[in-house]
């Protein structure tokens, strides 16, 4: 497996365009971000070039996430923003080559049942599935803690792990967030073994807090060893707050040799 810097909640001692040269002076050869709300894409795309690094996944549009949005796609009166994006979060990707593209799927509305949203949010995510394909890219679902998220849609990997197969396309894939699911149902090592087949992206932050690996009560070397165990080659993301003054310092436990290629989790200081 290979680590990646969020740099939407990472290094956030700077603004967010000095974020990418940040990461890549960590040592870290592959970022991760949210949608860049109020950023110019030209200069978020200039700024991954000039730090020389990969885009291991990034968000569609999800709204005003400070504000508390979680996904546009399954709301009748805001899909068509998420329809828009598409194309251009697409773009983007194939620029930074970047397959793996995050649909957060927002919060339950009033007034609108149950099914009709999720029914509203499958047509979406299909029809943004379709267009990725032609790219050669992916679409992550991801399950939501609704303690500090709100009534978000899907909250728990069996819900998300229906949705995913609900949608009935090959590119569509399960975003396994470690930090939220432990907030809502724990029994992690149990739902990555079930749903190994179905995880395209694994973020990691560490419970309670948001913290980094090792402030909380996962133990990260043996959730991430099974992970090791079942196979998996892909990105784990790093989407944590940092619990000391500079992100730097939060990576002790990750030495920096570690950071831009494959690691062994024997090799973790956790």
């Amino acid at each position: 497996m290979r680590f990646c810097a969020n740099v939407s909640i990472l290094f956030g001692e700077v603004p967010f365009l000095e974020r990418f040269g940040r990461a890549r002076e960590a040592g870290f050869s592959a970022v991760e971000f949210w949608w860049p709300s109020g950023e110019e894409l030209a200069e978020v795309e200039s700024a991954v070039r000039e730090a020389g690094l990969e885009v291991a996944l990034f968000n569609f549009d999800a709204g005003d996430m400070p504000g508390g949005d979680r996904g546009l796609l399954s709301d009748p009166d805001r899909v068509e923003r998420f329809r828009e994006n598409v194309p251009v979060a697409l773009e983007l990707a194939g620029r930074l080559g970047c397959r793996r593209l995050n649909a957060l799927v927002g919060h339950r509305l009033e007034g609108m049942g149950l099914e009709e949203q999720l029914a509203l949010a499958r047509e979406s995510v299909a029809w943004a599935a379709e267009r990725a394909a032609e790219r050669g890219a992916e679409v992550m679902i991801e399950a939501v803690n609704t303690f500090e998220n709100g009534p978000y849609l899907l909250s728990r990997t069996e819900e998300a792990a229906a949705f995913v197969r609900s949608v009935g396309r090959e590119n569509v894939r399960l975003q396994y967030d470690v930090y939220h699911m432990q907030r809502m149902e724990g029994n992690l090592t149990e739902n990555l073994r079930r749903h190994r087949g179905l995880i395209g992206h694994v973020q990691v932050a560490d419970s309670p807090g948001r913290g980094e690996p090792g402030t909380g009560e996962i133990n990260y070397r043996y959730v991430l060893g099974v992970l090791e165990g079942l196979g998996y080659g892909g990105y784990v993301g790093l989407e944590y707050r940092p619990t000391t003054e500079t992100t730097g310092e939060s990576l002790a436990w990750l030495p920096r040799e570690l950071r831009g290629g494959d690691v062994r989790v024997e090799e973790l200081e956790l």
